[in-house]
């Protein structure tokens, strides 16, 4: 019996493209098979559609959660891609041939890795390397085969390679057992297109070098083989050269995708030293772009290195190898980093592709789209990372009330996205004044994003039906208020009522518990902080936030009901609580609803107390000091109790601490406060002294070296020295001796 035509290729391979091409012409088959799942049939004529620009791929994904992906890129000169535009062109059946993806997807992970399974295969590369003295076995592929002089060759020398390296590896490879399955299941393909009619001289089997061989027993298999199988979907995407580089993490014999690009170029127009040109054109023109001046009489003498270099390596044109050691000599000045931004231009590129609208894709995908060009953010789908500026008022210069509020739209749907894990937007930091109504986010089309679009798939049909039933998840497994507050502070974000109200109505049930006394006072302070700042800021989204306020009240009333008793804690603990205390000052500030008077009572009790942790009495001092809400007299009187003879060192200075957490240039300006420390700290022992300065440490540490400058004065004053004197002690630099004697502190144990 006859048997079919099989083409050996190496994917991404620009002279297996165009070789393969030439053989389809020369063979002129009836029917083309080609290694790929065979459940992806019908995205081919999609694939080759005119407005499709690649690269693309093929992204399979599990129907059910946990959602597992799997990926099939495609460049122009991927020989797959090209022998389907070729039957698509000729009118040719074409199908693909491999296992379906619903069982590559079942296939265990550590098999699906493309860093497993190759182990045998590695080392057989590595003795490839040693004898052909290339740097890699990918350029002795380039060398050899993709400067291949005609189809036999190519073809001959991609099915030797093949062979040989099946011969050396097979059964050794801990994949073998699914590269065993896929050969039967490709066999069965092809015995069943022999029996149901078509002459095996007329069929071409364009496959991987590494699977000719184990394909070409095709006779001997009559039945199916048995596989394990996951339920799944699939669609087609757009991908990226970057993407496809090894760098980001599939090679599959292509680190540089831009370079290949010309060789494909360079093929199609027979012109063999096209991509020698080119490539070291564009390096010269990037560097030229970007302010370094480099002249074409660099260019040309790059080039003859360039073949000098390929001839001396037994070759006849130019690799990638070659070309780059000549740019680096001839334009680099011998320097890799001058020209290295250059080379990832030139060799990766920033392409990527697109598919034309309505093709292939998930309802998600096509909502993300929809969205993207409703919003005008279509500018922003690039590999080139943007930044994008967002005003979220009113825009009362427009017409339209789409337009008036077009920013605000953009920002609700970024704020979807970003609910979503989707890395097409970062939303950066502003500046606090333009807090209120500013947002500033990075925006950046990758493969990766579009990955993320279709795992999030599961979870609705549009971008803010999937961000709902997240923010609904993360509802239902909430067990603390802070995780419903965040979810609120998301859904207003978002634009979403609906998702705030559910949000709202589920804290409104543990804020019944708050009220008994079940929550911590950092759930109670960080969510009354959340909901303050919604509620402060929620009409600018259009989100009525007036359901929040009375749990704000509840949950306001409570902390300050509950804060003191916190204050019974040691000093660890005492971080928790100063970030309570702020977050609560602040609500207290932001609202005339809520009774400021008993806010003020709070921390008035914390200030005067003595079986407090005196940090935190400090603390609250200098909130009441900031506040205006305590007397110089009242003050001078906590300074005369907490820094008195007798007084425990790390009870005063940790009091002192405190207090030195705020306005600084208030108490820098009060000399009687420095000159009771001073005071104190004379009464202290050695050992005392050592317990007071691990405090004080921590209480200069935040001063600047001007507000420094400004207690030299006072303690210059206090001890009849000169100011500058003593600023000069204060500011100077350790010796090594004194270094490490206040570093000793760090480990100052307290139970002495």
């Amino acid at each position: 019996m006859n048997n079919p035509h099989f083409f050996g290729i190496r994917h991404l391979s620009p002279a297996g493209a165009y070789f393969l091409r030439e053989y389809l012409d020369e063979k002129k088959p009836k029917l083309v098979l080609i290694e790929g799942p065979s459940d992806f049939d019908d995205m081919l004529g999609d694939m080759v559609r005119q407005e499709t620009k690649t690269p693309i791929a093929v992204l399979a994904y599990t129907k059910d959660a946990p959602v597992r992906t799997i990926l099939y890129p495609f460049a122009e000169y991927s020989p797959e891609y090209q022998a389907i535009r070729w039957c698509h062109e000729q009118s040719v059946e074409c199908h693909f041939i491999d296992l379906p993806s619903e069982a590559f997807l079942a296939v265990p992970e550590t098999n699906n890795d493309d860093t497993q399974g190759e182990e045998g295969r590695m080392t057989v590369y590595q003795q490839l390397d040693e004898k052909s003295q290339e740097d890699g076995h990918e350029t002795f592929w380039e060398r050899v085969l993709e400067h291949a002089q005609s189809a036999q060759a190519y073809h001959q020398g991609a099915n030797s390679f093949g062979e040989n390296l099946r011969e050396l590896t097979e059964g050794e490879d801990s994949d073998w057992a699914e590269t065993a399955l896929r050969e039967s299941y490709m066999r069965y393909q092809i015995k069943t297109a022999v029996d149901r009619g078509i002459a095996p001289e007329d069929i071409v089997v364009v496959t991987g070098s590494y699977h000719v061989k184990g394909l070409k027993s095709w006779q001997e298999e009559n039945k199916l083989p048995k596989m394990p199988k996951l339920a799944a979907n699939h669609t087609l995407m757009p991908y990226s050269y970057y993407r496809l580089s090894s760098r980001s993490g599939y090679g599959a014999g292509n680190k540089a995708p831009a370079y290949y690009a010309l060789l494909w170029k360079g093929l199609n127009k027979k012109e063999k030293q096209y991509s020698a040109l080119s490539y070291l054109s564009k390096i010269a023109a990037y560097q030229r772009e970007n302010g370094n001046p480099v002249s074409s009489a660099s260019v040309i003498e790059a080039v003859r290195l360039a073949n000098a270099l390929a001839q001396l390596r037994g070759g006849t044109v130019p690799v990638l190898r070659d070309l780059r050691d000549a740019a680096l000599t001839c334009l680099g000045e011998g320097s890799f980093p001058t020209i290295s931004l250059a080379t990832a231009d030139t060799e990766i590129g920033t392409t990527i592709g697109a598919l034309p609208e309505g093709v292939s894709r998930t309802s998600i995908q096509e909502d993300f789209y929809r969205q993207i060009k409703k919003l005008k953010l279509e500018k922003y789908r690039d590999l080139t990372a943007q930044d994008l500026m967002l005003d979220l008022r009113e825009n009362r210069r427009v017409s339209s009330e789409k337009a008036a509020f077009m920013d605000l739209h953009r920002s609700s749907f970024l704020n979807q996205l970003r609910v979503l894990n989707i890395s097409f937007a970062q939303k950066q930091q502003v500046k606090q004044e333009n807090a209120t109504w500013s947002e500033h986010w990075t925006v950046r089309w990758t493969p990766e994003a579009e990955i993320e679009l279709v795992e999030s798939a599961l979870k609705g049909d549009t971008v803010a039906g999937a961000a709902s039933f997240v923010m609904k998840e993360r509802v239902e497994g909430a067990t603390d208020m802070g995780t419903i507050a965040s979810v609120i502070e998301d859904a207003f974000s978002c634009g979403m009522e609906a998702a705030a109200n559910y949000a709202t109505a589920a804290l409104q049930r543990l804020a019944i518990d708050a009220a008994s006394g079940a929550s911590s006072i950092k759930d109670l302070a960080q969510t009354a902080y959340r909901l303050s700042t919604v509620i402060q800021y929620g009409n600018i989204r259009r989100v009525d936030s007036a359901p929040l306020i009375p749990i704000l009240q509840q949950l306001y009333y409570r902390s300050c009901l509950t804060l003191v008793n916190a204050c019974v804690c040691d000093d660890e603990a005492s971080k928790v609580i100063i970030t309570a205390m702020e977050q609560l000052n602040s609500v207290a500030l932001a609202h005339d609803f809520l009774e400021r008077d008993e806010w003020t009572a709070v921390l008035m009790e914390i200030a005067q107390r003595d079986d407090l942790n005196t940090k935190l009495s400090g603390f609250a001092a200098a909130i009441l000091l900031e506040r205006g809400s305590m007397t110089s007299q009242q003050l001078r009187t906590e300074v005369e109790r907490r820094l008195s003879k007798g007084i425990p060192a790390d009870l005063g200075a940790g009091w002192f601490e405190g207090l030195a957490m705020k306005n600084q240039y208030a108490l820098i300006a009060r000399l009687s406060l420095w000159e009771s420390l001073d005071e104190y700290l004379e009464t202290l022992d050695d050992e005392e002294f050592k317990r007071a300065l691990v405090f004080l440490r921590r209480a200069f540490a935040d001063f600047s070296a001007l507000e420094k400058d400004e207690i030299a004065e006072n303690l210059g004053e206090i001890w009849g020295l000169n100011a500058q004197e003593v600023s000069e002690a204060i500011n100077t630099t350790l010796d090594e001796t004194a270094q490490q004697m206040i570093d000793s502190l760090d480990d100052f144990d307290f139970d002495l």
